[in-house]
């Protein structure tokens, strides 16, 4: 994995845990898309290296990527994750968004989402690659942004064993 989370430059090899994923050139953004599914319906997508939005199955989202900083679902919010690099050790400093901040979060999420679902509805793209290369995705990623886009929430935090 890169040193610095916005390091990442192919993001289509990296992304091994979306078994099946795509990516994509849209009008008007400078940098690719890519979205995929993994397994147990878990789904993401990258608007280049930030931001990039993680869901479970039932939409809810997991994690983000935005504006330089990880974000967690935290119960009925979100946790804003800082990391502090050493040279020797690497922190995590969290704060949790308070309502207003979190509805601004979904706000702009569900805006950049809302875009992307009218260009693949439009066929406003253009498919670069695609894993695996014989199956088209965009019918399961206009599905999955769906059901995101009728009812944007946050996941309830893993369960660890």
């Amino acid at each position: 994995m890169a040193r610095n989370e916005a390091d990442r430059e192919d993001l289509m090899a990296e992304a091994t845990a979306l078994r099946q994923r795509v990516e994509l050139q849209l009008p008007g953004e400078s940098e690719p898309v890519v979205a995929g599914i993994r397994d147990l319906g878990r789904w993401s997508v990258y608007f280049g290296p930030d931001p990039v939005y993680g869901f479970d199955a039932e939409g809810g989202l997991r994690r983000a990527y935005v504006g330089g900083f990880l974000y967690r679902s935290q119960q009925a919010t979100l946790s804003r994750l800082k990391r502090v690099r050493t040279e020797t050790t690497s922190e995590l400093h969290r704060y949790d968004l308070t309502p207003a901040e979190l509805q601004a979060f979904l706000r702009d999420m569900t805006l950049r989402l809302a875009s992307f679902q009218s260009a693949l509805q439009s066929g406003d793209f253009e498919v670069r690659q695609q894993i695996p290369a014989d199956r088209n995705l965009v019918p399961d990623l206009l599905a999955a942004l769906q059901v995101v886009l009728n009812a944007p929430h946050i996941a309830a935090p893993l369960k660890r064993a």
